[in-house]
């Protein structure tokens, strides 16, 4: 009976060590960008530069590209913003350097890429998708953008007992899994043909990266502990159909976040063959929640 009791206990003890995080600890690398890997044109970053005094950062998500931005740096360059969309280091490239990098150190590169354009522009104004809108929200937690723009930004992963929010059961035993595979199934996508809407141009990684996907829990905890930091005037967007990030998420950020806000709610169709998640890459809806996007920028200018 001792056994079976000192057993369980391990197993209980391993998978709280798992779920919880208990002690897990990151360091940011230094990232350095090399386009000339980029195993598609569609992977590079987007720069419009018209001498504005304005700009907009674009922030991708996870594993994806720049390239969902497309129809958005038009839109916001016709506004006559400098736009910006940078691919993140690691991301667009090959796999094989993604899984050597982290959460921290995406978020440090492109917080350094923030601090930037804040000494070379007037006003700077921040969009971010998926994981690029939880970048987004921490942005604003240390700095003060113009304003913001999340859209399907995730502030927890899984959240059983407190929220109600379980994103993947199997992320609980994230951490065990890539302590014996850093990577399943993994590869490239360059487009996906059996979806419809602009979900077809969708380009990143495929598989599953089971540490990187810690890494990225790991750093929401802080986002949402944060989100009361918010001064810079949001414009929330989420879809309550978004089978990547619950639509749950944005709830939190009502809640929590106290600063001036905008929230948008939506709905698509099940004619739309896709996760309804990286909202402006839709040619079904980017023109309205751009409209409102533009408009909630120039209030808050």
């Amino acid at each position: 009976m001792s056994a079976v009791i000192i057993t369980l206990a391990i197993i209980a003890i391993i998978y709280i060590w798992s779920s919880c995080l208990l002690f897990y600890r990151e360091k940011p690398k230094k990232l350095v960008a090399d386009e000339s890997k980029c195993f598609d044109p569609g992977c590079k970053s987007i720069i419009v530069k018209q001498d504005s005094d304005k700009a907009v950062l674009m922030i991708h998500g996870f594993p994806t590209a720049p390239n969902m931005y497309n129809y958005a740096a038009e839109r916001m360059k016709a506004e006559d913003y400098d736009v910006y969309a940078p691919l993140i280091p690691s991301f667009g490239t090959d796999w094989h350097d993604f899984i050597k990098t982290d959460f921290s150190s995406w978020y440090q590169w492109i917080e350094d890429y923030y601090r930037q354009l804040e000494k070379e522009y007037r006003e700077v104004f921040v969009i971010g998708i998926s994981m690029g809108g939880a970048m987004t929200l921490k942005i604003a937690e240390n700095h003060k953008p113009q304003a913001i723009a999340v859209i399907a930004a995730p502030v927890v992963y899984n959240s059983f007992f407190r929220d109600r929010i379980v994103t993947s059961w199997s992320g609980y035993l994230g951490r065990i899994i890539g302590l014996i595979c850093p990577a399943i199934k993994p590869g490239i996508v360059t487009s996906r043909p059996e979806s419809n809407d602009g979900n077809e141009d969708w380009k990143g990684y495929a598989g599953t990266y089971p540490r990187q996907g810690v890494s990225l829990m790991h750093g929401l905890k802080a986002i949402r502990r944060d989100l009361g930091k918010i001064t810079s005037p949001m414009i929330s967007i989420h879809d309550k159909g978004d089978k990547t990030v619950p639509f749950a998420n944005q709830g939190i950020i009502r809640r929590e976040a106290k600063t001036k806000s905008e929230f948008i709610v939506i709905e698509m169709g099940n004619e739309c063959h896709h996760t309804h998640h990286t909202l402006l890459q839709y040619h079904s809806v980017q023109e309205e929640l751009m409209d409102k996007i533009i408009s909630f920028f120039a209030v808050n200018s």
